[in-house]
Order: structure tokens, then C-alpha cells, then sequence
């Protein structure tokens, strides 16, 4: 009788070399890393920011100067940092349309403090309560009283200029008293020939991305605006959420006010006047998506940085200034179309 055991397939239990495990494994990985890249929005966003930097560097020697990058990155500054409050409240699936009015308010209070001969640490105080109760007021209502967010911040839009425009008898503020110099100094400072809203962004931009990646309240804010139902059932607290995303809106619109204040030198009740529909658009162009659940502070940075160079590069280029929105409108319009783009191949 034929032995056929001889003529069966041998089984491979012996296991596969761990070198081509290891590199299977590193292989995947780095896939995955590329193609989170590519499909950031950010990522983009900053690729056309270095081309726009090195064409007009190339064409316009005078874009490339030491002078022009300081008043590019004061400029944005202000932007965005209001765009990372912006960020967070679309994150939500809401939007703050309020926040330049705050910022009308927010330096009314400070001007009238230092005016009444406070110190400028009161200033500031009185600036971020400010802020801060404007953004509450916003929040308290759209979470607990269930209001929209577009009619609350509208009003609050009307309100908060009107109350800027009542409390500063619609005059310029600049006699800030003992207090002024140091006040000043805040907005209009510089540390290694970087502005000092230069610093205050990135520290806040850094500190919003370890929020959002390594702390539950970012968990639970994604939540909320990726499906608001689902994130009430398993226990996030939504309306908390809500107030406290509106509550930080508000006093990043303070941080920015605050320091425009102090470069300015002045407190005007129209300061930040249009500024909301920038950091709106800031936020959108970085990657943010309207409908909620998405959003970064690497995007909002970005984001506003894009558009002060383009703005910036239509004035040496000689464009008129009132052509400037017909840009910032078509960049904001292309990013929402991106967007929608990108959410159908996810599909």
C-alpha cells in the first residue's frame, strides 16, 4: 500500500519572518499617515499659503521683507484668534456671528477703565468679563432656551455694538491715564521681531490642539456636532457644552480686542466691525465644516494666514482694496465646495 502522506500539502505553521512583519505593519502605517494628509483640507491650504509666499516673494521683492512679515503676521493674528473661537463653535454645528460686535465692546470697556485711572490689569479684566458675558448670554440661550444660533448672534451682533456705541458716547477712547503705557504694551509689543499677538495665537492655537486631540471635553465637543442626539444618549453633557463653546467664542473675540486696543492705542466703539464674517471664513477655508463635527486649530491658523496674504499680495500687486472681498467670497465658497467634494468620497 502507497504511503500518500508524502504527496499532502504541507501546512506553514511555521510563522512568517519577523522583519516582514515589522514592515507590513510600518508600511500601513505610513499609508494611513499620507492619506490623512491628502485628506486634510489644512494640509492644502497650506500648500497654496507657501505657493502664494514664493511667487510673490519672486515677483515683488518687497513681500519677502522683514517689515512685511511683521505686519502679515500682526495683521492675522487678530483674525485668528478669533478664528479659534469661531472653530469651536461651528464644531458644535452652531456659528457666532456676534464676535466683531464683542470686540466693539470688549475695547469700550477697556478704554473706560483705564480712563476711570484703573490699572490696565482691570482693563484686561473688564475686557474678558466683557467678552465672556457676551459669549454666556449667546451660549444660555441657544443651549437652554433652544434658540437658534444665526437669530441669537445676529441680535447680539445689533445689541453689543449698540451697548459699545451707548456706553462710549460714540467718541474715541484714548486717554487711558496711568494705566495706558502698560496696556499699550500688550498689543504693541514685539519678542525676538515677532508682534505680540504673534505669540498670544500660537500659544493659544497650541493649546486648543492638545484641547481637542488629548482632553475628553474636545471628545465630547466633535461629539456634539457629529451627531448632537446620539452624543445627549450616551451621556455628554450637550448644553454645557454648548454654553461653554459660545463662552470661549466670546473671550477669544476679548483676547483679540484687547490687543488691537493696545496696538492701536485707541478704544472705538466700531473696532472688529465685519472681522466675524473673516473669522467665519478663516475657519471654513482651514477645513471647518459648517454642518459641525469637524474642525482644528491648525486649520483656523492657517486659515486666517491665507487670507492676510492675499490680501496683503493684492495691495502690492497693485489691486484696488475694494476687490479684496470678491477674493476672500471665492476662497470661501471654494472651501465649502471642497468640502462637499470631500464628504462624497467618504461616502
Amino acid at each position: 500500500m502507497t504511503d500518500t502522506s508524502s504527496n499532502r500539502p504541507k501546512q506553514a505553521n511555521t510563522p512568517a519572518p519577523a522583519n516582514v512583519s515589522i514592515e507590513s505593519v510600518l508600511t500601513v502605517k505610513e499609508k494611513s499617515l499620507w492619506q490623512m494628509m491628502l485628506s486634510s483640507q489644512a494640509f492644502w491650504v497650506t500648500i497654496a499659503l507657501i505657493v502664494i509666499c514664493t511667487i510673490m516673494s519672486i515677483r515683488e521683492p518687497r513681500f519677502a521683507t522683514e517689515d512685511n512679515f511683521y505686519n502679515i503676521t500682526r495683521n492675522f493674528a487678530f483674525i485668528g484668534i478669533m478664528a479659534l473661537g469661531a472653530t469651536m463653535v461651528i464644531i458644535t454645528g452652531g456659528i457666532d456671528l456676534s464676535v466683531g460686535s464683542i470686540m466693539g465692546l470688549v475695547a469700550v470697556a477697556c478704554g473706560l477703565t483705564l480712563e476711570a485711572g484703573y490699572p490696565w490689569y482691570a482693563a484686561v479684566i473688564a475686557g474678558l468679563a466683557a467678552g465672556g458675558i457676551a459669549g454666556a448670554i449667546n451660549g444660555g440661550l441657544i443651549a437652554y432656551v433652544g434658540l437658534s444660533p444665526f437669530v441669537v448672534t445676529l441680535g447680539m451682533l445689533s445689541a453689543a455694538r449698540s451697548v459699545a456705541v451707548v456706553l462710549s458716547g460714540n467718541k474715541m477712547l484714548y486717554n487711558f491715564g496711568p494705566g495706558g503705557p502698560a496696556f499699550k504694551s500688550i498689543g504693541a509689543g514685539a519678542i525676538f521681531g515677532i508682534a505680540n499677538p504673534v505669540w498670544v495665537l500660537v500659544v493659544l492655537t497650541l493649546a486648543m490642539f492638545v484641547v481637542m486631540r488629548m482632553t475628553t471635553w474636545g471628545r465630547h465637543l466633535l461629539a456634539v456636532g457629529g451627531n448632537e442626539h446620539a452624543a445627549n444618549l450616551t451621556g455628554v453633557p450637550v448644553k454645557r457644552i454648548k454654553l461653554q463653546a459660545y463662552t470661549i467664542s466670546g473671550l477669544s473675540g476679548a483676547i483679540a480686542s484687547i490687543l488691537s486696543v493696545g496696538w492701536a492705542g485707541s478704544a472705538i466703539n466700531s473696532l472688529g466691525t465685519g472681522y466675524e464674517l473673516r473669522a467665519i471664513a478663516s475657519t471654513v477655508i482651514g477645513g471647518a465644516n459648517l454642518m459641525g463635527g469637524e474642525g482644528g486649530a491648525l486649520g483656523a491658523f492657517i486659515g486666517s494666514a491665507l487670507l492676510e496674504v492675499i490680501r496683503n499680495s493684492l495691495l502690492m500687486a497693485g489691486v484696488d482694496s475694494n476687490w479684496q472681498g470678491v477674493f476672500v467670497g471665492s476662497f470661501l465658497v471654494l472651501a465649502v465646495l471642497l468640502e462637499r467634494i470631500r464628504g462624497k468620497r467618504r461616502e
